[in-house]
Parts: C-alpha cells; structure tokens; sequence
C-alpha cells in the first residue's frame, strides 16, 4: 500500500445500482462512455474505472463508470460529467484476474485500518458511502488478452 497524493480528475461517467449477479451491467458502459467521448472528439486522459458510491452488501451497489478527460466536459443522455476529489489515497496495485479484486480491497482497507488511516467515507442504514473508492484498469483487454495478466489500480481516498 501507498499514499498517494491526487489532484481533482475530471471524468465522464454513467451511474448504476447492481448486484453482483449483474454487475455486468455497469462496466459493459465503458466501452459506451469511450464511444461517446469519440464522438464529440474528447480523448480519454487516463485509464477507465468503477467507482463504488454506495455499497449495501450483499444487496446492491451504486457504482460508477467513468472515463477520466483533461478538462470538464458537458454531459447529455446517460453519460454525466463529474470530478474525482482532490485528496490523499491509498493505493494499492493488483495484478491478476479482476475476481481477485475483492480481496485486494478489502487487504487495502484492512492494511490502512491497522495502520490507522481512516476512511472517507460514511455508514448510515443504506450503506456505506465512499467519496472515492476506485478499480481502475490499467490493462486494456485487446492488448493483454489474459485476465491473469491484468493490472488494476485500487484507490480508496483518506478522510
């Protein structure tokens, strides 16, 4: 684990509540936020992610996919603008299948729990409430085609 300093990362995104059974649902949209961008001639400044907003295990998860952009852009249709906080994060790098992904996190919060990070983030009876809790995927599919192979940046921001 490292903290790692983050300035604010402006994004496009497109929000969803799943389960995990279909959690499909949500990243199959990267690929639609990567079009929409094409389509207005905006390149993408850095790799794709989730973002969990709210988490209320087992049933759902609010999450977001977004695509970080250099500067602001306009949202329309599903695909709204945003920004990441600016802040200090822990961050963990994940190497391997995207299944492993649960367990690293909860390595993550774990490890920065015994050292005594806290988190930001809130409880409350529909969940959890992270302001910034990331997988972001360094790895694109068509150039590592083997998910044992992929790596996946976890990044979780500090209170």
């Amino acid at each position: 684990m490292e903290i790692q300093e983050r300035p604010v990362r402006h994004y496009a995104g497109v929000r969803r509540t799943v389960t995990a059974e279909a959690f499909a649902d949500i990243a199959d949209r990267i690929p639609v936020i990567l079009g929409w961008l094409a389509e207005r001639g905006v390149a993408p400044a850095d790799a794709p992610f989730l973002k969990y907003e709210t988490i209320d295990m087992p049933d759902a998860f609010e999450v977001v996919a977004g695509v970080p952009v250099a500067a602001p852009v306009e949202g329309d249709g599903e695909v709204f603008a945003a920004s990441l906080p600016a802040g200090r994060y822990a961050v963990h790098r994940h190497h391997g299948h995207p299944d492993g992904l649960v367990a690293a996190t909860a390595e993550l919060i774990e490890e920065g729990l015994g050292e005594g990070l806290a988190w930001d983030m809130d409880q409350d009876g529909d969940g959890q409430h992270w302001a910034a809790r990331l997988e972001i995927f360094r790895s694109h599919p068509l150039e590592v085609p083997d998910p044992a192979d992929w790596v996946t940046d976890v990044e979780i921001r500090l209170a």
